[in-house]
This record gives structure tokens, C-alpha cells and sequence, in this order.
């Protein structure tokens, strides 16, 4: 894992905050500490991270309003809320309020990991569920593509692999990344599936514009840039 990678633990019980530092440090990340809710979202304001981690039971305010406070900064850094609360109401309101994923305590530092680089293969949270890379609009919850206001049906699979670059847009996706994000496991390195999608996706999305979106980076990958 990249040591450029850092998270944000907001979490007040320093044994679970050690414990949770120390499984994230030797999985290769960078981890931040913040003991309340308000130094929390100051450090959010002031530094970049690639993931939250937040604990609900906080001294000050509670972990809901956090995240909340969190989106409306239209922060969209992943975040992972920590919780003794199991119930599904719980659940149901801290993914209201913009977390993009639940573990109950007590867990596994392996399982915590896991969530934690899922959320980072998904990429930053969306607001309002749509991206934007110049006129090209995705809808994840309805599955709509627009081009210049121009509705694209896409299959099951352009539309992940496309969702998938423009999550990461302009960072360079390598075939073996893309692979592993919508089919799931990897290939043996001589596939050329990906450059088939590329090309369908180009046809639907590119070709009747000048301005080309999906861009080839030679001897690494593909990227989406306006």
C-alpha cells in the first residue's frame, strides 16, 4: 500500500485507536489521530486525507452530526463509521448522513482493512449520486449518461468501467486496475478486454465530438479528462 495514502481516525477510546493505528501502519497507511468530533473536522478542513474513520460515541458531538458537517463542506473523502450500535436504524441513518460504509465493534483488524481499501477502490463519495468530466454526466443511482445533454445507453459493464474512470478522474487507470474493478478478479496479463470496453466506450462517448474525454496515457492506461 502507497505511504501517501492517509486516513483520519476520529475516535476518543485510545486502546481501540491504538489498536486501529497500529493494523493500519503495518498495512503500509499514514493515520492521523483526532480524539473529538470538532478536532476532527477542523483537521479535515485544513489537511488532505484519502479516508475518515469515525467512531459514533464521541465526547463533543456525535459522530452523526460529524458526518453530516463533513457533507455539507462538500468533503468527499470516503467515511467508515466505527459504532458499538448495531441496529438497523443506526445503519440506516449514518448512510443517510453520508457514510459510505458500517462496521460494528467489536471487528477484526483484517476486516477493517478490507473495508478500508474497498471504500479506496471506490473512489470519493458523490454528492446528489452524479459525476461530472465537462459535459459528460453519470447518474449512479439511475444509471443515466448524458453527453452534451444527449441521453448514451451504455451495458452493464461500459457503465462500471466508465463510473470507474470518472470517480478517478484525471488519474491514470491501469488495464491490470480496471480489471480487478469490474471483473473482479484479475486476468492473465495478456487479455485485452479492457481495450475492447475502451473502444466501445469511445464509439458511444467520443467519436461524434471534438473534444475527446477518454485519453490514452502509452505504457500505463486510460484516464477521463475534460
Amino acid at each position: 500500500m502507497n505511504k501517501t495514502i492517509k486516513v483520519l481516525l476520529i475516535e476518543d477510546e485510545r486502546k481501540i485507536a491504538n489498536f486501529i493505528k497500529r493494523g493500519l501502519n503495518e498495512t503500509g497507511f499514514i493515520v492521523d489521530e483526532s480524539l473529538t468530533g470538532m478536532e476532527g473536522l477542523e483537521k479535515i478542513q485544513n489537511k488532505e486525507y484519502s479516508l475518515i474513520i469515525l467512531d459514533l460515541m464521541l465526547p463533543d458531538l456525535d459522530g452523526f452530526d460529524v458526518c453530516s458537517k463533513i457533507r455539507e463542506l462538500d468533503i468527499r473523502y470516503p467515511v467508515l463509521i466505527l459504532t458499538a450500535r448495531n441496529s438497523t436504524e443506526d445503519k440506516v441513518k449514518g448512510l443517510d448522513m453520508g457514510a459510505d460504509d458500517y462496521l460494528t465493534k467489536p471487528f477484526a483488524i483484517n476486516e477493517l482493512v478490507a473495508r478500508v481499501k474497498a471504500l479506496l477502490r471506490r473512489g470519493p463519495s458523490v454528492i446528489d449520486n452524479v459525476l461530472k468530466v465537462g459535459d459528460l454526466v453519470l447518474n449512479i443511482k439511475t444509471h443515466e449518461v448524458y453527453r452534451n445533454g444527449k441521453y448514451i445507453e451504455l451495458s452493464q459493464k461500459e457503465f462500471v468501467i466508465l463510473e470507474y474512470l470518472m470517480l478517478n478522474t484525471g488519474v491514470v487507470l491501469t488495464r491490470s486496475m480496471i480489471e480487478e474493478h469490474a471483473w473482479d478478479y484479475e486476468f492473465d496479463g495478456f487479455s485485452n478486454v479492457v481495450d475492447v470496453y475502451i473502444r466501445l466506450l469511445r464509439k458511444k462517448i467520443d467519436d461524434e465530438y471534438k473534444n475527446k474525454i477518454i485519453k490514452t496515457v502509452r505504457g500505463f492506461g486510460y484516464k477521463i479528462q475534460a
